[in-house]
């Protein structure tokens, strides 16, 4: 075999085996999506990581390998984001912009071990809204969003980052009605956040579930002009009565600091104490004297 005929071979063998590399390795980055029309964008990315990063919508959807991630315990996403998470936002402005009837739900999640230290009602939500800001600097409508926060017993991390806590799915902008809230607030009431104490105690962490009621106090707050949250506190029968009386109050106080720690405003809250005049256990055991020491937060 001549040696010209070799030297092809070796072009040939060298331009397949780029392509098989680009195809494998370089495609999932920097594909284009096919528009099918002005509003559609659908993208076929072989799912190969942890956690692939979606944007869904009825006649949107894309999907890539890489993805967000969150430092744990921490609000703020590390940044830059890779070139195919930008791809994916850029065809999700367009899509946005070409139907204004739309907006975009960004779904934050954190996990119950992790320490919430800012004004949100808990670091999931506080995450979607670091992405949401992140998203307006890039040229997104401001009122294109919908936030919501979900806190999970686990999710998939690599040493103390955690991929892809977040999800965006488009949705249709329709304004909420008077009964959607007052469903919230009979949820809220039904089952109302119960802060517990030990004696002469105050408390602040909160477990999964009290974290949860929190953020849709918070919620409803926000949407319903006027509405007041109030919190009533309880004691045991152990002492006077007068100082229980206090020690009811303290602990409402206590409990409306914490919510405003929250974001919730302080004109929107109500405190009273009726001490150990509702029990709703028996004083006699301590079991019993443990339930009573608790906080009531309802909707007015």
């Amino acid at each position: 075999m001549s040696k010209k005929i070799l030297y092809l071979l070796g072009i040939a063998l060298t331009i397949i085996l780029g392509m098989f590399l680009y195809q494998n390795y370089c495609c999932n980055c920097c594909m284009k999506p096919p528009k099918l029309d002005d509003s559609t964008t659908v993208v076929n990315i072989k799912r190969t990581g942890l956690v692939p990063f979606t944007i869904k919508g009825s006649d949107f959807d894309y999907h890539c390998n890489d993805n967000i991630k969150f430092v744990k315990n921490e609000t703020a996403a590390l940044v830059p984001f890779s070139d195919s998470v930008a791809i994916g936002f850029k065809n999700l402005k367009t899509a946005l912009q070409s139907n204004p009837n739309k907006k975009i739900k960004i779904t934050g999640y954190a996990t119950s071990d992790e320490k919430n230290t800012t004004t949100f009602p808990n670091l999931a939500l506080a995450r979607a809204n670091d992405l949401k800001k992140y998203l307006i600097s890039t040229g997104f409508d401001a009122n294109s969003f919908v936030l919501e926060g979900e806190i999970k017993d686990k999710w998939e991390m690599i040493s103390d980052t955690l991929i892809g806590p977040a999800s965006f799915n488009i949705i249709e902008n329709e304004p909420a009605s008077n009964n959607q809230w007052e469903v919230l607030k009979a949820k809220i009431n039904a089952n109302p956040l119960i802060l517990y104490f030990n004696t002469n105690e105050s408390r602040e962490n909160l477990s999964t579930e009290e974290q949860t009621k929190i953020a849709e106090i918070a919620t409803y707050l926000k949407n319903v002009p006027n509405a007041k949250v109030s919190i009533v506190g309880h004691s045991d029968s152990v002492g006077a009565r007068e100082a229980n009386i206090v020690l009811g109050q303290s602990r409402a106080e206590f409990a409306k600091a914490f919510l405003i720690k929250k974001g919730i405003d302080s004109k929107q809250i109500e405190t009273s104490s009726q001490g150990p005049d509702n029990p709703i256990a028996d004083n006699t055991s301590e079991e019993g004297k443990s339930k009573n020491r608790r906080t009531v937060v309802t909707i007015k």
